[in-house]
């Protein structure tokens, strides 16, 4: 029975965020009118990606889950779904872990959080070196003439010094592990709780490089789906200036804490509007590929999940 009220509460959830955004309306009618146009192929190739995105990571977790449980790639998918479902509910996706670690066999499952954990801090250095990549190209594209803008440049300028700190600091501990279960080690009172992390002692340069390598390929998934859905929404962009400005956007999406199932739709929204409009004035079709990126990787994916 908890399936179906899951997709119960999620649906009427969605439905809710959806039409509190300003111009929904909007938005929602360029995206009836691409399914319907000569752009349909478009909408299509984004949504088969989709498959390829989620694809990738649920094999990647399946190789970090290794460490304590082989799983069938099947049971990786629907764990990674039952994640998406949960994220939704919770504060920057945390719940993502508690609805994957539910294909884990009792008494492995607080093992297995450590191990997802790996999962996203090789998809967030992908996504922060990203951004730091995205906001050197916008650097560069408002100091040409006729497009400085000093305000934007100032905060661009300290956006960029703090992700560079925070990008080395994590690469550090991400290739370093043993450096972390040291430190968590040292903290008192939680001895009990060793035994679950130092699993993260069996990891070596070649499985990292592999999990990093595939957090990489999912990324360029989503450029992919992006540099489709602009085009479809006749938001004139260049595959440059598609990575330049998603990967900010990705980037801000990464460190604002939101809860997804009420704020991330806003919060796409009013950042994709701020960084797009740097290359393109056409808000209304920036809006709708922000909309269709949402349901495609997330409303769709958490839906399924839920079942």
């Amino acid at each position: 029975m908890i399936g179906p009220l899951v997709f119960c509460l999620l649906a009427f959830s969605i439905y809710q965020q959806l039409f509190h955004q300003p111009r929904w309306r909007e938005s929602f009618s360029q995206v009836i009118q691409a399914i319907t146009g000569e752009a349909s192929w478009h909408l299509l190739s984004a949504t088969a990606l989709m498959l390829v995105n989620w694809g990738i990571e649920a094999r990647k977790w399946q190789v970090v889950i290794r460490k304590i449980q082989p799983i069938s790639f099947f049971q990786s998918w629907k764990a990674i779904h039952s994640g998406v479902t949960m994220a939704f509910f919770t504060p920057n996706r945390v719940g993502e872990y508690v609805g994957r670690v539910l294909y884990i066999q009792e008494g492995k499952r607080i093992q297995a959080v450590p191990l997802t954990i790996v999962c996203s801090m090789a998809q967030l250095l992908v996504t922060w070196l990203a951004g730091i990549a995205g906001i050197i190209y916008l650097k560069w594209h408002l100091s040409q003439p006729g497009t400085e803008d000093g305000s934007q440049l100032f905060w661009m300028n300290a956006v960029l010094f703090v992700t560079i700190g925070a990008a080395v600091i994590l690469t550090l501990l991400y290739f370093r592990l043993s450096w972390l279960v040291r430190w968590i080690e040292k903290i008192p009172k939680i001895d009990r709780f060793i035994g679950w992390i130092r699993v993260l002692d069996d990891f070596n340069a070649t499985i990292l490089i592999r999990i990093l390598s595939l957090s990489i390929a999912r990324y360029a998934v989503f450029i992919g789906q992006y540099y489709l859905l602009f085009s479809a929404f006749m938001v004139p962009l260049d595959m440059a200036q598609v990575f330049g400005a998603v990967s900010v956007v990705f980037l801000v999406l990464s460190i604002v804490p939101t809860i997804t199932i009420i704020f991330e739709l806003s919060l796409r929204w009013s950042t994709s509007i701020q960084v797009v409009e740097i290359f393109s004035i056409n808000t209304a079709g920036i809006l709708a590929t922000s909309l269709a990126i949402w349901i495609i990787n997330l409303v769709i994916p958490a839906l399924v999940g839920s079942l």
